[in-house]
Formats: structure tokens, sequence, C-alpha cells
């Protein structure tokens, strides 16, 4: 199985999952052509892509959703509620629809949609397993629930949102009401609250880590991979690769 973010953050988001027996998407937030030239870079084609998963309705997870799958004729795997909000970009389309809250089998791989709380008609996170073994994606949240949690554990590979660093939200730009919305229960996991979901799931199996969503304003790379680290360094449970995705370029490929 191998894994990579083609892009994460405000700008546009698109995850890449290889099992060996099917290559999918979880959202198309960039350009159809951007995603492709992504693509390019970890040697896959646009062609070889088999379904595209849909997390939520932000522009930033579907701007490409509709152009890319009606160019290599990719099914679109979305729920119920965010399927009648993006309805219009998914014209011509193959659309499967799926219930939060409830696993489904597609090609070969077992798809559990989870609810997570985020400002969206029906936001979920996944858990994606495969012969190979389980990554579990948790981003855009405002909390982790104790049910964000269970669905994690096992996984050998996690995407966990660290948004931002409380101090630079505090003190950056942004305006009161944005700060607010970004802090609360529907908004986005800070660093320290990425690194203390990770202190929950962590497990001897665990041999991957994508720190994804991360602001450019109010966070930085550095400070988000010293504060994982620095909690990954305390433990002796096992010893993840660690990953900061970007906005800009595809991150590295984990492989397990």
């Amino acid at each position: 199985m191998r894994v990579c973010l083609l892009a994460s953050g405000s700008k546009g988001n698109a995850i890449l999952i290889d099992s060996g027996g099917s290559k999918i998407l979880v959202d198309a937030g960039l350009s159809a052509t951007e995603i492709v030239n992504r693509l390019a870079m970890v040697g896959v084609d646009g062609s070889e892509l088999n379904g595209i998963l849909i997390s939520h309705e932000h522009t930033d997870h579907v701007r490409g959703v509709g152009t890319l799958a009606r160019k290599f004729k990719i099914p679109v795997l979305v729920s119920y509620p965010t399927h009648k909000q993006v309805g219009a970009l998914l014209r011509k389309t193959e659309v499967v629809e799926f219930e939060s809250g409830y696993a489904f089998t597609f090609r070969d791989l077992l798809i559990d949609p989870f609810p997570i709380t985020h400002d969206a008609c029906d936001p979920v996170g996944f858990a994606i397993e495969c012969s190979w073994g389980k990554v579990g994606i948790a981003t855009d949240l405002g909390i982790a629930t104790r049910l964000v949690e269970n669905k994690l554990k096992g996984c050998r590979i996690v995407v966990l949102e660290s948004n931002h660093d409380e101090e630079m939200l505090r003190n950056g730009p942004y305006p009161w009401h944005l700060k607010q919305r970004i802090k609360s229960r529907h908004g986005h996991l800070s660093n320290d609250e990425s690194a203390e979901l990770l202190e929950q799931i962590i497990h001897p199996g665990l041999e991957g880590v994508f720190l994804a969503h991360l602001s450019e304003t109010n966070n930085n790379p550095e400070v988000a991979f010293r504060v994982a680290s620095t909690f990954l360094a305390r433990q002796s449970v096992c010893s993840p690769t660690l990953v900061v995705s970007q906005q800009h370029t595809a991150s590295r490929v984990l492989a397990v």
C-alpha cells in the first residue's frame, strides 16, 4: 500500500491511496490539470485512477472532481447530503453514494466513512482497509471525538490534521470571527491537539504519520514537525515515519 498527499491545505487537498489493486483519490481540491501533474510526480497516470472519495463539499476538497471524473470516467464516491451540495459539479459523472457511519466495499477496499465535526453538511473521515492494512484519514475536524480515536486505532498509516499553532493563530492577522471559527469544535485541530490525538491512537503497528492541512498563515512546517516529533520521542511504542504535507507540491510517498 502506498499513500501520498498530492496537496494539503486551504488552497486544495488530494490524497492518493494505492492498494496494489486499486488507486483512489480522497478529495480532488485542485484543478484536474494540477492533480494529473501531481500524480505524474509519483509515477501515476490519471487514467489509472479507479475512484474519487469526497470527504465534504468545501471547494478546497472538490474543485477538480467533476472535470477529473469526466475526463477519465472515474466514479465519484460521496455521501447523499454532500452529493446534494455538489451535484452541479458532478453532472455526467458516475456517482456512488454512501452513508456516513456505514462501511462499504469498493473493489479491493473496505471503506469506513465516519462522522467528524466540521462546518460542512455531512463531513467524514475515512478508514480505508485492504489486505496490506488500514489507512486512517482525519482532517478538517474541530475536535477529535472518541469515535475518531476508535476509527484510527490499528492503522498502519494515519493522516492527521495539524492546522495551526495556537499562539500564531492568537497573535496572527486573521479577524476575530475567523480565529473563533478555526478554534471552534467545527473548525480545525491545532498542532497540540493533533499530538494529543496521536497519543490516543498510537500502537506498535503504526508505521507512518502525515501531518496535514497546515495553515500557511498560522503555522509552519518546522513548528508542526517539532510538536509531533517531541511527542514521538517520549514514547517507545513505535517509531513511525513522520511527514509534513505541503500545499504546493506532492509529499513523499509512504509504503507499507
